[in-house]
């Protein structure tokens, strides 16, 4: 079975349970499935003060975890930190549900978010808001449940 992610498609494991219509990745979250789903989103040239503002990526956590129904839990660490290739910011969220964090390249202007849940949400929503909110040229989503 596979899940399509905007323009990604990800192969799910053969224990996955199979249906004759599409199946969203979030629909197959919670008791008696699969125990969380993890979404990886690459962003490609993003808008360089963008992702060099850590009120920015802190504001993008906060609306983020609005938009996908997640409670934060405490505050979001923004470190600027690391030498050429791999400057830039960190940063993690923990959620009651388990945790966001995301890498900011500056050598490149891109941007690398992992958000897992054991809480369904839906994985296109994400990609789409980030790419937005970091005005990416490009982005790419992996979608993984976790068992």
């Amino acid at each position: 079975m596979s899940v399509t992610v905007g323009s990604e498609s990800t192969i799910l494991p053969s224990s996955a349970p199979t249906t004759s219509s599409p199946v969203q990745a979030h629909e197959m979250v919670g008791e008696g499935k699969a125990w969380g789903l993890c979404t990886a989103v690459d962003l490609q040239d993003c808008q360089p003060d963008l992702i060099r503002n850590a009120e920015h990526i802190r504001r993008y956590v906060v609306e983020l975890c609005e938009l996908i129904g997640m409670k934060r839990f405490g505050e979001c660490q923004v470190v600027d930190f690391g030498s050429g290739r791999v400057a830039g910011y960190s940063m993690v969220q923990l959620i009651s549900t388990s945790l966001i964090s995301g890498h900011f390249a500056n050598d490149t202007n891109n941007a690398y978010l992992d958000i897992f849940s054991c809480k369904g949400y839906d994985p296109a929503v994400v990609e789409a808001f980030s790419k937005d909110f970091f005005k990416a040229r490009r982005s790419t989503a992996t979608v993984t449940l976790r068992y």
